[in-house]
């Protein structure tokens, strides 16, 4: 697909709002390799391509295996993916998957055993700033397959 707009030449100002969200997550205590694992996940809801092919280099880059993420749509039935994970996916997918509905109070309960609520802020926070990339990539088409691991890392 032909790209349409070069939003990291000129959106700058945009994209600046953007990286404060991620600054924000980047305090957090919830660990780095979770969020990616999520981003990569709410990534493959949306079909970002270049998010996808930006997860999943940077994942594989920090040891993420590649079992892992070949069935990571199926999560909910592979053995290994821990508990936290598995409440981190839940919410990222209820979240991303709204349809107009509220998130049930049965997954909030799910996830609040897993995650204190400054880490549940973290994690919306986190679904939020994914689906606005995904949505961004989607709408203006960067090229896809150049990205190198932590490229984008604001550090």
């Amino acid at each position: 697909m032909k790209q349409r707009i070069n939003f990291l030449e000129k959106g700058q100002d945009a994209l600046k709002a953007m990286y404060g969200l991620g600054s924000y997550i980047a305090k957090s205590t919830v660990e780095q390799s979770l969020l990616e694992l999520m981003y990569y996940r709410v990534s493959q809801i949306n079909g970002c391509a270049f998010c996808l092919d930006m997860h999943s280099k940077d994942l594989r880059a920090k040891g993420e295996t590649e079992q892992r993420l070949y069935v990571i749509d199926a999560w909910r039935e592979a053995p290994f993916y821990s508990d936290r994970e598995r409440a981190a996916l839940t919410w990222a997918e209820a979240l991303t998957k709204l349809s107009g509905h509220a998130v049930p109070d049965n997954i909030y309960d799910e996830v609040s055993k897993q995650f204190s609520d400054e880490e549940l802020i973290t994690l919306t926070i986190a679904v939020i700033t994914i689906n606005g990339y995904n949505r961004l990539n989607i709408a203006f088409r960067p090229p896809v397959g150049d990205y190198k691991p932590g490229q984008f890392d604001h550090k």
